[in-house]
């Protein structure tokens, strides 16, 4: 059986048949190619000139998909959560346009660089480290559910409007994850052998170091492929941060097919893709360069090592987070956003989805198109801010600031009322109601700790010793701090925009014995006169 299929100009679509699936492209262009056994053997069929024709920006080649991975993209509960109705980057679109790529493009992107990551490792080291086909399959279908406990608009949800809601310990959509994977195996009676489930739900919530299995002792290193709580290098960061990057019109200065051998960018460095290795059963990898460096003294050391290339992983994602994520425009919106779900939340019931698997998979994006359309009185309050959202009579940006180095530690999340108590007397008295804070964190992945410290290096392949490599050994221009932490304050009325600026401005002073904004309103300078 063949067949073929032309380019399509659309979103991801797919096809399948009873045998598998042939997905590719994931971008603007995208080509399906349904493929039957041939042979013994699964043979693409695409031509040359359809190959060419392909979009430059996909981020990988053609993605097979077995018939396991089938049973669970074809539910209603995965559909929902990655395919049509929960975009990647939530509202972000609202200023970058072009940000509305979804959860299962991502979703599918981190299957493959699962895949692809321990199937090199298998190439490599097969045989000393034991790695079988339940291995590859159980990484692979971490990688593609890690993200399905999601819920609308990205991490607006659940960090900025279930904290609000809910008096119950931190939730988390890993976890979520975990309750939807099992609800799903239920629901459509998919047969999974059950410590592949069990170690599947393991690595969806390895992203938290204190979820590692502490009764595993062998290949703990297949913990840290999809989330990885060690050190945060993970191929779902290589997947989001080329992908936000491309969607978002902004450079990727990180070439992620130099950790592992990707062909995803249409760039041909490989200088550093066959440097994984498995040590003391954590992934390693080569300073090829490391005899040089304990003879270099230079300000700035230009030297092909590896650790340079992981911190622009770590720096871009900071730069992502910084311009796109906490954009100033972007969480006006989702302020806004939070605002419009927190005033329908007791009409509807929003935050009650949450703890049933078998409601919460009903969530999705669409619910600002169910405010937005109803015509109950209960939801006028909300129907009210998405108009103003849609009309961009949005909540205006007053001033913000960085927390001081040496205060980032015993700092506090800034409240309305910690500004309205910083008033001045004025012929205005501000209410809490009458502004919002955002407390924006950036840093590089683990905090203030720097990420680099956790990463393990080896000299050669003959060798058996790891180690770590200081960021002075390899350049004095890597930053000090790894995380900024800015405060920043919006007014809901335009005519109170000058009244809270000033509190603010008094807050600040108060605090830190000094102004540390950012912005300030210049003034205007006296005219000599003649």
């Amino acid at each position: 059986m063949k067949r073929r299929t032309k380019v399509l100009r659309s979103a991801v679509r797919y096809h399948y048949s009873q045998h598998c699936l042939w997905l590719a492209g994931i971008g603007d262009d995208c080509k399906v190619v349904l493929q039957g056994e041939f042979m013994g053997k699964w043979e693409l069929v695409m031509d040359d000139d359809e190959m060419e024709s392909q979009s430059p920006y996909r981020l990988m080649d053609v993605i097979l998909l077995p018939m396991l991975i089938l049973k669970f993209i074809d539910t209603e509960q995965f559909q929902r959560q990655v395919l049509r109705d929960l975009k990647q980057l939530g509202l972000a679109h609202m200023v970058y346009p072009g940000a509305v790529h979804s959860r299962f493009e991502h979703s599918l992107g981190v299957y493959w660089l699962a895949g692809d990551a321990v199937q090199k490792l298998q190439a490599h080291q097969g045989l000393e480290l034991g790695i079988d086909r339940f291995d590859i399959e159980t990484v692979k279908l971490a990688g593609l559910l890690h993200d399905i406990g999601h819920g609308p608009f990205s991490h607006v949800f659940e960090r900025e409007f279930l904290p609000r809601v809910m008096d119950e310990p931190k939730w988390s959509h890993e976890e979520m994850s975990v309750k939807m994977v099992d609800y799903i195996v239920d629901e459509h009676c998919i047969e999974i052998d059950s410590d592949s489930l069990k170690k599947v739900k393991e690595m969806i919530l390895s992203s938290s170091e204190m979820a590692l299995p502490k009764s595993t002792t062998k290949k703990q290193f297949l913990y840290d492929i999809v989330a990885n709580g060690r050190n945060g290098i993970d191929v779902d960061k290589f997947d989001y941060i080329v992908r936000d990057c491309r969607a978002c019109g902004l450079g990727c200065n990180f070439q992620f097919q130099r950790q592992i051998p990707f062909v995803l960018c249409g760039l041909k460095i490989q200088q550093l893709m066959e440097t994984m290795r498995v040590m003391g059963d954590e992934i390693c990898y080569r300073a090829k360069d490391w005899p040089y460096l304990q003879y270099l003294t230079s300000a700035y050391v230009w030297i092909l090592c590896l650790d340079l290339t992981i911190h622009k992983l770590f720096a871009t994602r900071a730069d992502l987070h910084r311009t796109v994520y906490t954009h100033a425009k972007v969480k006006a919106i989702e302020l806004m956003f939070v605002d419009a779900l927190l005033k329908a939340n007791s009409y509807l019931g929003l935050s009650s989805y949450v703890h049933d698997p078998a409601e919460y998979w009903k969530l999705d994006d669409t619910v600002i198109k169910t405010i937005e359309t109803a015509n109950d009185q209960e939801l006028r309050e909300s129907r009210d801010l998405l108009r103003r959202i849609r009309r961009r009579d949005l909540y205006q940006f007053c001033n913000e600031y960085a927390v001081p180095k040496d205060r980032l530690e015993f700092f506090k999340d800034i409240t309305p009322q910690d500004i309205v108590c910083s008033q001045k007397a004025s012929g205005v008295n501000l209410k809490e109601e009458d502004l919002a804070v955002c407390n924006v964190k950036i840093n590089l992945t683990h905090g203030r700790r720097n990420p680099l410290e956790r990463v393990k290096f080896f000299k050669d392949y003959d060798s058996e010793e790891m180690f770590s490599i200081a960021d002075d050994r390899v350049s004095h221009l890597l930053p000090l701090c790894n995380e900024d932490m800015i405060v920043r304050v919006y007014s809901k009325k335009p005519e109170l925009v000058e009244v809270i600026s000033e509190a603010f401005e008094n807050f600040q002073l108060k605090t830190y014995g000094l102004k540390t904004q950012v912005h300030e309103t210049p003034e205007k300078k006296k005219r000599r006169r003649p």
